[in-house]
């Protein structure tokens, strides 16, 4: 599943370093030559499982022993540990939005692609891996949230979120269900799946310079359109219409819909499979925005592989990612391990003939909001999930606003 990593505290990982994936190590057969090189990635459990033929394949052309290390947590945080004491991977494959912490603390190099390799992937990928104008990682995957919708239930996509209440709201008044949707809040807010209603209805995180870029110095939390957007989020809450409640979390929302008891769903790509296995009827498409307000935006999340500037193996490291990522076959092999639109174009055309959901994924995110990866960002998560779960709660929206607002400021200007 999707979800951002929110924390960047320091943990131990010198064990992790020496027992990690000891078997994926390539071999040498009887009499022949031992690698020159050694090469070590690290991924998450099914981004390692996808990457292990190819990078024997890989290995094997170039007589390199390719080491691919599953990370099963923390891997972000774990990264940045390794990496400065010298014991990282040379290549780390994450979420764009680390970008800023990573190049904060010194872990990671910018690439070098050639004008025909960035045009081969989306706009909006190689949008999310550039910082500071540089080019920072290379992009496979993108993301985005999305209304699913139980077609048995919900035969109709509803045009707005007041539609959407009361189709289910209505079904929950029949007896057929028993959450009127299922949006993870939980008991720390989750400001990842709440952005696209608190864009709606007219509220902000972060301003934009004239380049584009994110403003840090611009924080909308508490300005005005965002505190009148979260009065209409608490209205949505648990003294409200009840749509959204602290009881669908993180562990739950997507069982909540697979197992019946709501007809709506706001996720992502991570979902499906789940809902496949449940046998659950199902369809895909915007999530939708406030009655009058503005057209919800997602926030648009880019998966990528990036070069450790402490690697042992830069010169490999960048041969890997620049030249030999950027084909498709690698690009459709990590979709077929956790199907999410390929970043690649020409790996794009080859998934959505046979996986119709492509399509319906990317014109949800379109118009979406590029996830930052700024370091202040860092700041943002906990505070901002804080004060959504405490107004879905009750809470009083402007002091519970504000206070969000200092303790973010004042992370963000230490």
């Amino acid at each position: 599943m999707r979800i951002p990593v929110r924390a960047f505290g320091v943990l131990a990982v010198a064990a992790l370093a020496l027992t990690a994936c000891s078997n994926d190590t390539k071999t040498p057969e009887a009499g022949s030559t031992a690698p020159a090189a050694t090469l070590t990635i690290w991924a998450d459990d099914q981004r390692a499982a996808a990457l292990k033929p190819f990078a024997t394949q890989f290995g094997t052309a170039n007589h390199v022993d390719v080491q691919v290390q599953a990370v099963s947590k923390d891997l972000q945080t774990n990264f940045v540990t390794a990496a400065q004491s010298g014991k990282g991977p040379d290549i780390v494959v994450g979420a764009h939005d680390w970008i800023g912490n990573l190049v904060q603390n010194g872990t990671i190099d910018p690439i070098q692609l050639a004008d025909s390799q960035k045009s081969a992937f989306a706009e909006v990928a190689m949008k999310a891996v550039t910082f500071n104008g540089q080019v920072y990682g290379v992009p496979y995957a993108i993301e985005n949230l999305a209304l699913i919708r139980n077609t048995d239930l919900a035969p109709n996509a509803p045009a707005s979120i007041e539609d959407l209440v009361a189709a289910g709201k209505a079904l929950k008044d029949a007896g057929k269900v028993t959450n009127i949707m299922s949006l993870q809040v939980g008991q720390n807010g989750d400001a990842y799946h709440v952005y696209p209603l608190f864009t709606s209805a007219g509220g902000y995180l972060f301003g934009t310079k004239p380049n584009g870029d994110y403003d840090p110095a611009d924080l909308g939390v508490n300005k005005p359109q965002s505190v009148e957007a979260f009065k209409k989020i608490a209205a949505l809450g648990e003294k409200g219409s009840g749509a959204l409640t602290r009881s669908v979390n993180s562990d739950n929302a997507i069982p909540t819909f697979t197992g019946g008891k709501t007809p709506f769903l706001i996720s992502g790509p991570w979902a499906v499979a789940d809902i496949k296995k449940a046998g659950v009827k199902y369809d895909i498409t915007p999530v939708p925005g406030f009655a009058g307000g503005k057209a919800a935006q997602p926030f648009v999340g880019v998966q990528a592989f990036y070069v450790a500037s402490k690697g042992k193996s830069k010169a490999l490291a960048n041969e890997f990612i620049t030249n030999y990522l950027t084909k498709p076959e690698l690009q459709v092999a990590l979709y077929q391990a956790n199907p999410r639109p390929p970043a690649l174009t020409a790996a794009m055309d080859q998934v959505k003939d046979t996986d119709p959901d492509i399509e319906k994924w990317l014109a949800a995110g379109k118009g979406g909001a590029v996830l930052p990866a700024i370091p202040a960002m860092a700041a943002v998560w906990d505070p901002f999930g804080k004060a959504e779960s405490a107004i879905v709660g009750g809470a009083d929206v402007p002091s519970t606003l504000a206070g969000a607002s200092k303790t973010i400021t004042d992370a963000i200007s230490k």
